[in-house]
């Protein structure tokens, strides 16, 4: 139930609340990064308040520097602040098991019947709704965080970067963070008055701990008995742990099938991506249609978009379109076993090299990242991180907008840049007023986002079906 204005937050969370809260999550979490993120933004910062919005941007600014899915290694991330590893586990997990049963569920159709219509309908008033999710995020987000023109300024700068230039993610983020360190760290620390205070605008930036934006500090990370705390011995461990885990059937595969096995290819090449998906799944689409098709003949030339339209519809990281390749890749080359059994065990294994690596990184990184809160050096970089990642949102907003409510998307070039161009004629404006709709009865009648969604999937469905 969300809190009122009225209702305090919590003192502790128990793991079975938790639990179901990331249950939930993991079925609503539709549309992408942005649209996971902000779901993640309203039910826990907005609604019930078990993380203050500091602390939630400060966990996001290191998942965007990580490889993988951002959302999902966000989910663990806070998973782990307030339950340890089993928090962790429970949030990552159910992150990507609803969507991975409904993909593979969805796949053994298309390789069986190569017909998803029926499906694609009721999911089609989803995308609507969870555009005006994504909008509210946006807003949410930029009026918590933008909190001096400077920070204005490089959100600016961050979106028109990706946007207009497509700059790498990774770059943006760099470049960003210095740009926080140089004017709201450097410049008051050793200007002091003379600072403009259109720059640092007043800002005191130190610890986070504590109460922030009324919200009590329950965290796990933030206890003072050391379990937690990055130390060698503890990251050693968790490297061995999880690099086993993640490694361990990897070299199990290599040894029994050889290494021009399908299925070792798949380990091996899905481990490889896992390292290198810096921006998220987009930024890797085109490389992976190409290495799938091209190199090893696992996707037919176009099945990579049939594949992108499943885990669009789905929830879950978008990325989980690997599975698509996975199953295919073992479907289509069974040897000794039912070409379903091996395209399923294909699937299961892709997710397994994709997503063990984000349990990694998280337990790995996330006590020293909890350690550079009280950094007030370090605190300028993350505010100019933070800010950029207004502009990446901005712009994963956009990009899912133009994709979900035009048919055809070109390209425009205005002064040396690249420029998404909607072709108007293909514009589905029963979406747009569906996603018009959805964004006033949320945030003006404060309808809730569950009665919300169902409502635009079925109202959705009956247009698509009938209409």
């Amino acid at each position: 139930m969300p809190l009122t204005e009225d209702m305090q937050p919590p003192e502790t969370v128990s793991f079975k609340e938790a639990f179901e809260v990331w249950m939930k999550i993991g079925f609503l979490s539709f549309g992408g990064p942005a649209g996971q993120i902000g779901l993640m933004h309203k039910m826990l910062v907005d609604e019930r308040k078990w993380i203050s919005n500091d602390r939630f941007l400060h966990a996001l600014n290191y998942c965007n520097l990580l490889p993988g899915p951002e959302a999902q290694q966000l989910a663990i991330y806070i998973g782990w602040l307030l339950h340890g590893t089993k928090g962790g586990l429970a949030a990552g997990l159910l992150f990507v098991i609803p969507g991975m049963f409904t993909v593979l569920a969805l796949t053994i159709l298309y390789a069986g019947f190569n017909q998803v219509a029926s499906v694609q309908a009721f999911f089609y008033g989803l995308k609507p709704a969870v555009l005006a999710i994504v909008v509210m995020a946006v807003f949410r987000i930029a009026s918590k965080s933008l909190k001096t023109p400077y920070l204005v300024a490089v959100a600016v700068l961050s979106f028109i970067a990706m946007f207009f230039y497509q700059i790498p993610f990774p770059l943006v983020i760099f470049g960003s963070g210095i740009l926080g360190y140089l004017g709201l760290s450097v410049c008051p620390h050793y200007l002091g008055e003379a600072c403009p205070k259109w720059i640092h605008g007043g800002l005191t930036l130190g610890s986070s701990s504590g109460e922030k934006d009324g919200v009590i500090d329950i965290l796990l990370a933030s206890d003072m008995d050391g379990k937690f705390a990055p130390t060698l011995m503890r990251s050693l461990k968790v490297l061995m742990v999880w690099g086993g885990i993640w490694l361990g059937p990897v070299l199990i595969l290599l040894l029994m099938l050889g290494p021009d096995h399908v299925y070792s290819q798949i380990a091996l090449y899905f481990s490889k991506l896992a390292t290198v998906t810096f921006g998220g799944a987009y930024a890797v689409l085109a490389y992976m249609a190409q290495e799938a098709v091209s190199n090893y003949g696992w996707l037919k030339p176009g099945e990579m978009l049939d594949g992108l339209a499943l885990a669009e519809t789905t929830p879950g990281p978008l990325i989980q379109v690997v599975q698509f390749v996975g199953f295919l890749g073992g479907f289509r080359s069974p040897g000794i076993l039912n070409p379903y059994v091996a395209g399923i065990f294909g699937a299961f294994l892709t997710v397994w090299v994709t997503f063990a690596p984000c349990f990694l990184w998280i337990f790995l990184g996330a006590p020293y990242v909890e350690k550079l809160r009280n950094n007030k050096m370090m605190n300028g970089a993350l505010s100019g991180i933070t800010a950029a990642v207004v502009g990446v949102v901005l712009n994963l907003s956009i990009w899912f907008g133009i994709n979900a409510m035009f048919g055809r998307t070109g390209e425009s070039y205005l002064f040396g840049a690249t420029i998404p161009s909607p072709d108007l004629a293909t514009a589905d404006w029963f979406a747009f007023a569906l996603a018009a709709i959805s964004y006033i009865a949320m945030k003006y009648l404060k309808l809730d986002m569950i009665p919300a969604l169902i409502g635009c999937a079925g109202i959705g469905f009956l247009w698509k079906t009938f209409m």
